[in-house]
């Protein structure tokens, strides 16, 4: 099986740390893994963006036209992104910055989670990749909760290893409101 993700945000949201988490993740799970990231010259506030592709085989070129899945986390990558996700594929966004446009997901699901409020509400808002990160594995199933929880290992710095469970919550967060809207 082959999943692709791209995540878009501006820096400082923590989009490269999200996808390198999943990278990690798929690799806990002995997927191989191509990621690409993509970032502004700004340290914070300037456009990032990155590409996620796994595989139980080749994943082939990290440039994806069209992925299966975006997360979108803010109104410019939403303006930008969103129609560009595949016929029949997922956009996760951030509604608490978006105001989505039905005619720009036609044929696509449309996920709106208020992933800033949800990191809010766990104490940072920094959190909101992490929100992102349990979002997409609750929408695809394509990643396991206990391979991102082990893997955020990997993704963080060993100096900021104490924040894990904090970053566990916001996993959880993610997955319980995909949850949620697909009930409602």
């Amino acid at each position: 099986m082959r999943y692709d993700l791209f995540i878009s945000g501006y820096g400082g949201q923590g989009v490269l740390l999200a996808g390198n988490l999943l990278s990690y993740a798929a690799i806990r799970e002995g997927k191989n893994v191509s990621f690409f990231p993509s970032y502004g010259v700004e340290k914070r506030g300037g456009a990032a963006m990155c590409t996620v592709v796994f595989a139980d085989g080749d994943t082939g070129s990290p440039v994806v036209g069209e992925p299966s899945v975006s997360a979108l986390l803010n109104q410019l990558s939403f303006d930008k992104y969103a129609a560009k996700v595949k016929s029949g594929g997922i956009c996760l966004v951030n509604s608490s910055l978006v105001r989505p446009q039905s005619d720009m997901t036609q044929g696509r699901e449309l996920l709106a989670i208020p992933m800033n409020q949800l990191a809010i509400d766990l104490g940072d808002v920094r959190m909101v990749n992490m929100v992102a990160c349990g979002a997409y594995a609750a929408a695809t199933g394509a990643l396991k909760m206990e391979s991102l929880c082990e893997a955020l290992k990997d993704a963080l710095p060993e100096r900021n290893h104490k924040l894990i469970p904090a970053n566990i919550k916001a996993i959880e967060a993610g997955i319980g409101a995909v949850k949620a809207a697909r009930k409602a």
